[in-house]
């Protein structure tokens, strides 16, 4: 039997992960996502892919009881339904995107890039040509008034990746919209950071009452989502 290479193997278990997880409706309260594990769901926020390497987002990753207790205000009247999933959950993200792209915040993504060595030969010139780009696509979303809504778009392609990524690690989670932003902004100071929140993401450890967790999956055919040519 031929063996299969490490990177198959890799890809097999992403796919069996993406077909295994599950959106988490009720987390057991007495289990908490270890410290080590805290750096791997940072490292998968950090390095979620963007257009052009904006980055274009902030996230508040709240693990004490307290901050919980401030997440859970965003969860009240039309959201009751979502408060448990905030204050039995080991930690909450906070995904939020950036108001504006200024030219200050290019100039700092090109100096990071410089410092990380993303440039080999003639900086200048190569970096040069890289803010060109990247302020191209930038100013194209800007004089189309949908600066905003790319970049959310590029903090949802991150969340994407997150759920996926946690999943692997062996940890729930549970992505609510179902929260009053205005709140998230306002008890995190996200308004006078430049950003907004979208949307919270619970993380922990099934409870026995994750009745989702028992259900199986529902999604389209394949022959109503693939054109295949």
């Amino acid at each position: 039997m031929t063996e299969l290479s490490p990177l198959v193997r890799v890809g097999d278990a992403i796919v069996a992960t993406a077909k295994s997880r599950h959106t988490a409706k009720a987390y057991d309260i007495t289990r908490r996502i270890p410290d080590e594990d805290i750096q791997g769901i940072k490292d998968l926020l950090r390095f979620s892919p963007s257009s052009t390497n904006s980055q274009p987002w902030h996230f508040v990753i709240v693990g004490t009881e307290e901050g919980k207790a401030l997440v859970a205000k965003a969860a009240e009247d039309a959201f009751a339904f979502n408060k448990p999933k905030i204050t039995d959950a080991s930690h909450i993200v906070i995904f939020a995107s950036r108001n504006t792209v200024d030219e200050d915040y290019l100039r700092h993504l090109l100096d990071r890039e410089i410092a990380d060595g993303r440039f080999v030969g003639d900086i200048p010139t190569l970096s040069a040509q890289l803010h060109a780009g990247r302020s191209m696509f930038v100013n194209m979303h800007r004089d189309a008034g949908d600066l905003e809504a790319w970049t959310q778009a590029q903090t949802y392609l991150n969340m994407g990746q997150f759920m996926l990524g946690v999943a692997a690690m062996g940890i729930d989670a549970t992505a609510m919209e179902g929260v009053d932003t205005d709140v998230l902004d306002i008890e995190f100071g996200l308004r006078e950071k430049g950003f907004r929140s979208l949307v919270a993401v619970s993380l922990g450890y099934r409870s026995e009452d994750d009745f989702n967790a028992r259900l199986p999956k529902s999604r389209l055919f394949e022959s109503e989502v693939f054109t295949e040519v």
